[in-house]
């Protein structure tokens, strides 16, 4: 199991500790969730931030854009350090495009979906995507309960997968923890994103251990 720690959970005035620390840890990706206030209600950071983290981390730098207009944004966004780039399928109006565009400027591509957002509307993109992420809150503010219809729409979406015979992964995010991480494997998960559950608990990195090996 792929484990993306969320970095809007980190502690910022200690930023460059945490990273430290998840740089020891079995972490292989970091999951960045950059917010608009516009699509959802909540601001988060952009591109300073990003390029720091890029500097002081070694992970697979994961990418959630919760934002309008992604495509205005997406080149610079991969200069400062997006390796998986991520849009919703609520913001774009022209997805083929944008995915491609987001291909071509050297990034791999993803598409999350809202709670409200069936996986069957990803049928005529899905072997062209890299990753499909499952919003099992709904987006814009950590802490939330986790949807527990989650566990249907990534059974749904995994059907999806092998029937167009599509390689992209799936990932979650929102109230993921150990409680639900096997669960959540045993659907059809390949990469579970947590935050709070990760750095609020008493010792991070082995929380991390545990999550990956469920």
């Amino acid at each position: 199991m792929i484990v993306a720690p969320s970095v809007l959970s980190a502690d910022f005035g200690n930023l460059n500790k945490d990273l430290e620390m998840l740089n020891k840890s079995e972490a292989e990706w970091l999951h960045i969730d950059i917010m608009d206030g516009v699509f959802v209600p909540n601001i988060s950071f952009g591109f300073p931030v990003l390029k720091t983290i890029r500097e002081k981390s070694t992970q697979f730098l994961d990418v959630h854009l919760m934002i309008v207009q992604p495509e205005k944004y997406i080149s610079e966004f991969i200069q400062n350090g997006a390796q998986m780039l991520t849009i919703h399928f609520e913001t774009c109006t022209h997805l083929h495009r944008t995915i491609f565009q987001i291909k071509n400027d050297g990034a791999k591509a993803g598409i999350a979906l809202n709670p409200h957002t069936s996986v069957d509307l990803l049928e005529d993109i899905i072997s062209d995507l890299d990753l499909v992420l499952i919003m099992s809150v709904n987006p814009g503010f950590g802490g939330q309960k986790f949807i527990e219809n989650t566990y249907s729409k990534v059974e749904k979406l995994k059907n999806l997968i092998l029937k167009k015979n599509s390689k992209a992964l799936i990932e979650i995010d929102g109230g993921v923890s150990l409680q639900n991480a096997l669960l959540l494997k045993n659907a059809g998960a390949d990469v579970l994103v947590a935050g709070n559950a990760v750095f609020s608990s008493e010792n991070p990195s082995e929380y991390i251990k545990l999550m990956a090996n469920v």
